[in-house]
């Protein structure tokens, strides 16, 4: 998992889930990894299928369709400490704090999200990653996924 520190934004407040996506995924944008179109192709994914995940994280990525539009595999993460709401309906809490937009070329992103998800199905990891306090911090953290 390549994670470089400035496609990391740290204690940001969305009013949304959308806003949370978009963030994530002009990270995404602004590294080259994908076009703006991408970014739409993964707020389409979420209303599709929701992209939460549980344990308080949500892994935003494009459809199929989407795909024509990533140039390079790329990871974004976004830490909302106070938290962004992923519920279809108001009976429901999915609280977020810890977005991951993914792009993946020739379905690599299949093996990021795997990684993210076996390392977030511990409670304490997404802890650590939403009490982090700098880029550096999460990129250690998410090192540990891979040893």
């Amino acid at each position: 998992m390549d994670l470089q520190e400035n496609m990391i934004l740290l204690n940001q407040s969305v009013p949304n889930k959308t806003a949370a996506i978009r963030l994530a995924g002009k990270l995404l944008v602004d590294a080259g990894c994908v076009e703006p179109e991408y970014v739409d192709a993964m707020i389409a994914r979420d209303q599709d299928v929701s992209t939460y995940m549980g344990n308080f994280i949500a892994i935003p990525h494009g459809t199929d369709e989407g795909k024509k539009h990533i140039k390079k595999t790329g990871i974004s993460v976004v830490q909302i400490p106070m938290g962004v709401d992923f519920s279809e309906d108001a009976a429901t809490d999915n609280t977020v704090t810890v977005v991951f937009g993914i792009a993946g070329l020739n379905n690599e992103h299949l093996d990021i999200l795997s990684q993210i998800a076996l390392y977030c199905s511990n409670i304490d990891n997404v802890a650590k990653l939403a009490d982090a306090q700098s880029p550096k911090e999460i990129i250690d953290l998410l090192k540990e996924v891979e040893n």
